[in-house]
């Protein structure tokens, strides 16, 4: 693990982030509800800024580092195996391993109908057909006993992977209060993963992403939901990772 804005980052690369997942999903490993986060430039600074957020990925198992601007500090600091485990790109390569395996899935995020739709997406685009359920949170705060019943939900499904597409912090939040009820091997968060692979959202071209100007192409899109995050998380990124370098923590 490398350190980016004092968090833990997963730094062996994303084949080995999809392989270890899925050896870990096999009958002779406990169920023991490990939380991953696909964390980006807007978790890493919401975790600087709210020291309760910060504790929540200090507790996940891993945290994948989603962005660009997350490995390139990584490889600065010395991690040369760690490459972008992009959320979706995630997702896709793990439905595409476990489409003939017995590991089985759980759909939790977006909009009404959309974890349904995202069923017949996996399906059609992996192969995969052994996702064992689906639910749609509703917008307001989920209660304790709301929590233990979609955990039983899931727990009689006999999911090993419960994926989480909501937004940060939202979804870590979510998955680390559904990880005390769950008998999972897994909780994994996504983000717009549901969004993209159902065709809702259109990704940013590969070259985009590669320069890490995914976050622009997602701006143009929809300027009036995301112009206030990318105005200060890009810029306050930027600052803080230059602060941190000239002044390291002892």
């Amino acid at each position: 693990m490398t350190k980016v804005l004092q968090v833990n980052l997963y730094d062996a690369g994303l084949d080995a982030a999809v392989n270890g997942l899925l050896w870990r999903c096999e009958s002779t490993w406990n169920r023991e509800n490990k939380c991953i986060s696909a964390t980006g430039a807007h978790g890493l600074v919401t975790a600087f800024k709210e020291p309760e957020f910060k504790n929540v990925l200090d507790s996940f198992y891993w945290n994948l580092p989603d962005g660009m601007p997350g490995v390139w500090i990584g490889k600065l600091k010395g991690a040369k195996r760690m490459t972008r485990c992009y959320g979706p790109d995630f997702f896709r390569y793990v439905f595409e391993e476990s489409a003939s395996t017995s590991v089985k899935h759980f759909l939790c995020g977006g909009k009404e109908g959309v974890a349904n739709e995202l069923k017949d997406a996996v399906g059609r685009k992996f192969d995969n057909y052994q996702v064992v359920g689906t639910f749609c949170p509703p917008f307001r705060e989920m209660s304790d006993d709301e929590f233990k019943e979609l955990a039983e939900t899931i727990n009689r499904s006999e999911a090993n992977i419960v994926w989480i597409g909501l937004s940060t912090p939202k979804q870590e939040r979510f998955a680390r209060r559904l990880a005390q009820w769950t008998n999972v091997h897994f909780i994994v968060t996504v983000g717009a993963a549901f969004d993209f692979h159902t065709d809702r959202v259109a990704q940013a071209p590969g070259w985009m992403q590669k320069m890490s100007l995914e976050w622009f192409f997602r701006l143009m899109a929809e300027p009036k939901r995301l112009y206030k995050r990318y105005l200060e998380i890009v810029p306050l990124f930027i600052f803080l990772n230059l602060k941190e370098f000239l002044s390291p923590v002892k």
